[in-house]
């Protein structure tokens, strides 16, 4: 199984934006189907963005969609997640996940139980 790393949480106003990180390591990283997603305190995990191994196909959760981007650089094994417009709500701590294209054809998955790798996760506070 592939090895994630998420990095570029912190603290940010409302009205600002976040560029978080996802390092791959231990896999082929281009194989590899990823998502993110969020958890808040007291709430369940929910998906937030995916994009397909070779990063032409990108999909948001409709309640962020225009607020989001999200890329890979295959060549370092890296994706990112870009959230623009902060709101408070967005507080939580934010995970990648990877999931085999080896193993999974379809390129669209918002459930976490498609997903087989998981990282530790980066917090990301927004102050209003």
């Amino acid at each position: 199984q592939v090895q994630l790393v998420e990095s570029g949480g912190g603290l940010a106003q409302a009205g600002g934006s976040l560029r978080l990180s996802c390092a791959a390591s231990g896999g082929t990283g281009s194989t590899y189907h990823m998502g993110w997603f969020r958890q808040a305190p007291g709430k369940e995990r929910e998906f937030v963005a995916g994009i397909s191994k070779g990063g032409a196909s990108t999909y948001f959760a409709d309640g962020m969609r225009g607020r989001l981007t999200m890329f890979r650089e295959n060549a370092k094994d890296t994706v990112y997640l870009q959230v623009n417009s902060l709101k408070p709500e967005d507080t939580a701590v934010y995970y990648c996940a990877a999931r085999s294209a080896l193993v999974y054809n379809n390129v669209i998955a918002r459930s976490a139980m498609n997903y087989d790798s998981w990282g530790q996760g980066t917090q990301v506070t927004v102050s209003s």
